[in-house]
């Protein structure tokens, strides 16, 4: 192997191939000219059946003297020599993020298995999750309460690590970004919207919003983004061209966790005061329906909130959290006004929601019991209840394409 020390700009970045991988995740920096060590686990049996020695072609390197690119062949050689090895490791197609936000890391869970594969330290108290639309990036908030500022993170869902960092204002909370994941909108604690260029990684400017902003959507086609600050009686829309407001829809009270149809016509709101939500017809900016969940007769004594609300993916029902009553409330959305359909047990307040992408499950945290529920949507039945950390609050699905992450310069 050659020894020679040369510049970095002489180096390729190669992937170390993990078997059962749609993806590497691990890389090393090699001269061009130099051989590839392997490095996975998984082959290292197989090195002397299948490594075959070729003059260097790999990653636009040009073949010079004598050295060699040793390259393991895939394939039907690994078929046929060792059988089963590809799916020694799989690569979760879909894997499942928890924010546990009094704690400094974030959990991740195989949603095929519903165990957790790995558990990343983050940062003190990380709040807000979203993913592109591509699912291969993924922006996180940290809260960092007991200091002045705090941070957002470009975190890489098929490594699972965190890429970058950056300060932003203080305690921000559920954060969205367009579907492309070029802009992040961030609610801080200073009454703003902290909009920030993520490829540059500079904040473009900030809104001002007033009250205290704290959960934002994007709208479906990345055009404008929702915000929903507590201590107001509105959520407010901006346009993400000119990063101006265009308005606002008035509710009863103040916006708690919001959801949003994929025509954008309806919006659905948690708000204070209401054991239910809201439904705003979007293009008018009125609220047509007030709708109040059936809570049990036995369990209305106990002062509770809604936290937490979620459309299918079909969008044919809405689900949302009774927080203190230890409650999950389904809804028929294909009839108006919304009516509620079944009632579903929780353990330990459950506060946050969100889908697979077929539709077949439910994921609610569940933060007094430092758990996640896991829920089958055509049965209505609790399948798993898998242990988290800190008071778990946001829940995220993501399927990683593949493709490249969203990086900042």
């Amino acid at each position: 192997m050659c020894t020679a020390r040369h510049e970095m700009a002489e180096l390729v970045k190669v992937p170390i191939v993990h078997f059962g991988a749609r993806r590497s995740s691990q890389y090393r920096y090699i001269h061009r000219d130099c051989v590839v060590e392997l490095v996975s686990s998984n082959l290292a049996v197989l090195w002397s059946r299948l490594v075959t020695t070729i003059p260097v072609s790999y990653a636009g390197a040009v073949p010079h003297g004598d050295c060699k690119l040793q390259i393991v062949i895939i394939g039907l050689l690994l078929v046929a020599v060792a059988p089963g090895v590809a799916a020694a490791n799989p690569a979760p197609s879909s894997k499942l993020y928890v924010a546990n936000s009094a704690g400094n890391d974030i959990h991740i869970i195989d949603t095929v298995t519903n165990r957790v594969i790995h558990r990343v330290e983050v940062g003190p108290q990380p709040h807000g999750l979203v993913a592109t639309a591509s699912g291969n990036s993924i922006f996180v908030t940290i809260e960092n309460t007991k200091g002045e500022e705090g941070e957002l993170l470009w975190f890489d869902p098929i490594a699972d690590i965190v890429t970058r960092r950056m300060n932003v204002g203080p305690r921000p909370n559920q954060l969205a970004c367009t579907p492309d994941g070029k802009l992040a909108y961030v609610p801080c604690d200073d009454a703003s919207w902290w909009v920030v260029d993520t490829i540059k990684g500079e904040v473009i400017t900030k809104i001002a919003t007033g009250g205290r902003p704290h959960n934002t959507l994007s709208s479906p086609d990345g055009k404008r983004m929702y915000l929903g600050p507590k201590g107001s009686y509105h959520v407010m829309i901006a346009d993400t061209q000119s990063h101006r407001l265009l308005g606002e829809i008035p509710l009863s009270d103040a916006p708690r966790p919001i959801a949003i149809s994929r025509d954008e016509k309806r919006l659905y709101a948690n708000v204070d005061t209401l054991i239910g939500f809201e439904v705003a017809d979007v293009p008018s900016r009125k609220v047509i329906h007030r709708v109040e969940a059936e809570v049990p007769a036995e369990l209305l004594r106990t002062a509770s909130r809604s936290h937490g609300i979620g459309l299918t993916p079909d969008e044919k029902e809405l689900w949302m959290c009774d927080v203190f009553h230890d409650r999950t409330y389904v809804f028929d959305l294909t009839i108006e006004p919304p009516r509620q359909v079944a009632s579903i047990k929780m353990r330990g307040g459950g506060y946050w929601i969100c889908f697979s992408p077929d539709g077949k499950l439910c994921y609610i945290s569940e933060r007094i019991g430092n758990t996640v529920a896991v829920i089958d949507i055509a049965t209505r039945t609790t399948i798993a209840r898998i242990a988290v950390g800190e008071v778990p609050k946001r829940v995220l699905v993501v399927t990683p394409s593949g493709s490249a992450a969203v990086s900042s310069r």
